[in-house]
């Protein structure tokens, strides 16, 4: 007969083991080198048109068919990058290339006077700011409002999958990559008209969790941040940390990561953060929004009798042209200013909420992840 401890003990060495899976599998998906693809062989031309013609077969119904481009925005889409400025005896930094969508639509009489709103994407890991631009759409949406849209670009030197290094410690304390991004927003803001009172940033997965640390280390620079399907800040400082995060969130570090920040930082402004998480994400799991929502509170110093507000949104018929996905939305008020805005999404992945799922990381049903964006966006302004 076996002893309770032993098979204690087995059930424990179990999941010891389904746990290294599991970390092995999401390090060789976000953080492993990009493998070479061998190159095609070129197909030997054929001797005899009898030849050519036999194999020669209609198109399978199955086959794929070639991913059908949307006509892009109409405004300017414009490619540049920033390089730091070398301090005297050293050779120049690294640079950040960056795109720039500039509407074409006339700006508003507040506009001129005012200049453009400024929201910064961030895209998340093996995406480029193109790709992340073309499926969230954002550009279009950014096209009606008037916006001018900035999306930096991890480059393949700094890290292989492009992903933003937000479980970097030196990173999360405003280092690392937090001042190119601050040096391309800058720059954009010199060159062109542009609002300083309405400057947002957001992004997706690493690049949220990127975007998070961007704005905490930086708060009088946004009106406002947003985060999809992010990792809560202040945890990983390691790749196995970052693992375990991604999966179990931060635990107690979730509440000094936030002590830390306000330490360092005693008139920390107010921060409205919006919050999309997908409830079916086993890539960052759901207990990081959780998290996130504890450090919303925290950082925004909201009493314990804050209002918050709860909507539920249903799903789109069986069968409906345009698939939806059921959503609750909670919002937490102080006095008339929204603080925090919370989505919570059931049945999706770890993607973009009614983005173009002809790209990776995007799911075509609603809601569309954009438009929540914008429209909570333009409701602040940095005084």
């Amino acid at each position: 007969m076996v002893k309770p401890a032993t098979i204690w003990l087995r059930g424990l060495l179990r999941a010891g083991k389904a746990q290294q899976r599991t970390a092995r599998k999401l390090a060789k998906v976000l953080f492993a080198p990009v493998p070479i693809q061998p190159k095609p062989k070129r197909k030997r031309k054929l001797a005899s048109a009898t030849l050519a013609t036999s194999t020669l077969k209609p198109r399978s119904k199955s086959a794929p068919r070639t991913r059908k481009k949307a006509a892009p925005a109409p405004g300017k889409w414009l490619a540049s990058h920033y390089i730091p400025l070398p301090e005297l005896g050293t050779l120049p930094g690294r640079r950040l290339p960056y795109f720039l969508y500039l509407p074409h639509k006339a700006p508003s009489a507040a506009m001129l006077a005012r200049g453009r709103p400024l929201l910064v994407m961030l895209h998340g890991c093996e995406q480029s700011a193109t790709q992340f631009a073309e499926g969230t759409r954002m550009n279009r949406l950014a096209e009606r409002k008037g916006y001018a849209v900035l999306y930096p670009q991890q480059s393949l030197r700094a890290q292989a999958r492009r992903c933003w290094k937000w479980y970097d410690k030196l990173t999360q304390e405003g280092g690392g990559d937090v001042g190119l991004i601050i040096g391309a927003i800058e720059q954009v803001a010199a060159r062109y008209a542009i609002d300083r009172s309405r400057i947002y940033i957001c992004g997706i997965s690493a690049g949220a969790g990127m975007a998070h640390i961007v704005a905490l280390n930086h708060p009088q620079l946004f009106a406002a941040l947003g985060l999809h399907s992010g990792p809560v800040f202040g945890g990983g400082h390691n790749l196995i940390g970052a693992l375990n995060v991604m999966q179990h969130g931060a635990a107690t570090r979730a509440d000094t990561a936030i002590d830390e920040v306000l330490q360092r930082q005693p008139d920390f402004p107010r921060l409205p953060m919006m919050l999309l998480q997908g409830q079916a994400d086993n890539i960052v799991r759901p207990v990081n929004q959780d998290q996130l929502v504890r450090q919303g509170l925290r950082l925004n110093r909201m009493p314990a009798d804050t209002l918050v507000t709860a909507h539920r949104v249903p799903a789109s018929a069986a069968g409906s042209r345009t698939p939806a996905h059921a959503y609750a939305v909670h919002d937490y008020q102080v006095g008339k200013l929204l603080l925090l805005r919370v989505a919570q999404i059931e049945h999706l992945g770890h993607a973009w909420s009614g983005g173009d799922a002809s790209l990776p990381f995007n799911d075509k049903a609603r809601p569309d992840a954009s438009k929540l964006l914008l429209d909570f966006f333009t409701r602040h302004r940095r005084r």
